[in-house]
């Protein structure tokens, strides 16, 4: 049985909708349409990404070790199974809000069925005692003249056409009636597949995070080697840290010898055709303000470098799954992908370095005015230092663990020496 609150909210929400629909404008219910529409379409993308995480699980299980990958594929995939299950209680709130405006519709409409009925019942016992065919032509041939005479045919006539009026009012609406039974009736089947979806996904659900804990369990064993895996990663993000410091200070220097033999050839040191540079920070060409200032410019509608997989592990300071008391600093975000998944450039730019490290395998950096993006984790690369690059062109292929048979890519945006978080810039998923 639904709880006090719950009918409450269904009630709320049943007025809200016959507002809607009865007294706001038709922009408000295609607003509404618009969101129903939306949440469909959510649904309809978590359901992909559940399948998507569960088909790259498939492929851990086939591996006899207990990895952090599939911890964090488990912590996605139960991440992703709430959301869905939220969006299919939206979805029954929705289709309850719906059967109540129906039944209101039906009840209204019903009534206007019966007072048809009684109207035309009453006309039809008045057309018995009082027009029956003697009755009309006494009625006719007793005006006075032939113009009072007319006059009483127009009303008989139009007393019949509005009793014919009335048969197809009657016809019409319970026609309507009908239909909305059944709209009604498909609402309802509609209600009961998606309590019984709901049930399935918490079942999965529970599965799921039972499946957590004993992996967390697992790998709670292999604290030590845990530690040492985490330390050759912090190391190796260290080491691209500074590469990356060392890449703007050197670009920087670049600038300036550039802005130098500028100013010596026109003599002009203010030219605006030349980069100014001013403290630690590089003043940019016209070419390159225009770049960097599309690029902000696209601020959450960057395609993802990768054409399938999710965040694995998100930007900033956050605590380690596993070992307790230590916290892992992120400098980007790491996507989980399948194996052998081509990498692309998220916007155009140059390449201004192809680099390799340990544990981070071979890194491309593109600089797009400002800002730089920074992919790593690649087990093949396609572009060279100072190659111009169009945006989703293919730069590499990105790692593949050789046990697992998943790829992880690290991904990283720059302004100037500022670390963004990529989550912002990326177009969402759903």
């Amino acid at each position: 049985m639904c709880s006090e609150g719950h009918r409450k909210g269904i009630l709320s929400a049943a007025c809200l909708l016959l507002l809607l629909f009865f007294v706001l404008p038709v922009t408000s219910r295609a607003q509404y349409t618009k969101d129903k529409d939306k949440l469909q379409k959510t649904k309809r993308q978590l359901e992909d990404e559940i399948r998507y995480t569960t088909d790259l699980l498939d492929q851990t299980k086939k591996s006899k070790q207990t990895s952090m990958n599939k911890l964090q594929m488990l912590n996605r995939q139960i991440r992703s199974r709430e959301a869905l299950i939220d969006a299919i209680n939206r979805e029954l709130n929705n289709v309850q809000v719906e059967i109540s405006v129906e039944n209101l519709q039906i009840d209204r409409m019903s009534r206007q069925l019966q007072e048809l009925k009684s109207e035309y019942a009453k006309m039809i016992y008045y057309v018995y005692h009082t027009m029956n065919g003697h009755s009309k032509l006494m009625f006719l041939f007793s005006a006075r003249d032939f113009n009072q005479a007319y006059q009483r045919m127009r009303y008989y006539q139009q007393y019949t056409a509005y009793r014919r009026r009335q048969v197809e009012r009657i016809e019409s609406t319970q026609l309507t009636i009908n239909s909305k039974r059944k709209a009604l009736e498909d609402i309802r089947t509609q209600k009961l597949t998606l309590i019984e979806s709901q049930e399935q996904e918490r079942q999965k659900l529970n599965r799921e995070k039972v499946e957590k804990d004993r992996t967390v369990k697992e790998l709670s064993s292999k604290e030590k080697q845990l530690v040492t895996t985490l330390k050759a990663k912090q190391q190796a993000a260290q080491r691209l840290e500074n590469e990356i410091s060392k890449l703007i200070a050197e670009e920087i220097r670049a600038s300036e010898d550039r802005a130098q033999r500028t100013a010596g050839k026109d003599g002009k040191p203010g030219s605006s055709a030349k980069p100014v540079v001013r403290g630690n920070t590089m003043e940019l060409t016209p070419r390159e303000r225009e770049l960097s200032s599309s690029f902000a410019s696209n601020r959450g509608r960057l395609p993802w470098p990768c054409e399938r997989g999710f965040i694995s592990s998100s930007f900033g300071e956050h605590k380690h799954p596993v070992l307790e008391y230590v916290k892992v600093k992120n400098n980007g975000i790491d996507i989980m992908t399948e194996r052998g998944s081509l990498v692309k450039a998220v916007f155009s730019g140059r390449v201004s370095r192809v680099m390799s490290f340990n544990n981070l395998n071979k890194v491309v950096i593109i600089r797009h005015g400002d800002y730089l993006t920074v992919y790593s984790n690649l087990a093949e690369v396609n572009v060279r230092d100072g190659q111009e690059i169009s945006a989703k062109q293919v730069i590499g292929r990105v790692f593949t663990n050789a046990d697992e048979q998943k790829g992880e890519l690290h991904f990283e945006i720059w302004r100037g020496k500022v670390i963004q978080n990529p989550e912002d810039w990326l177009a969402g998923r759903y």
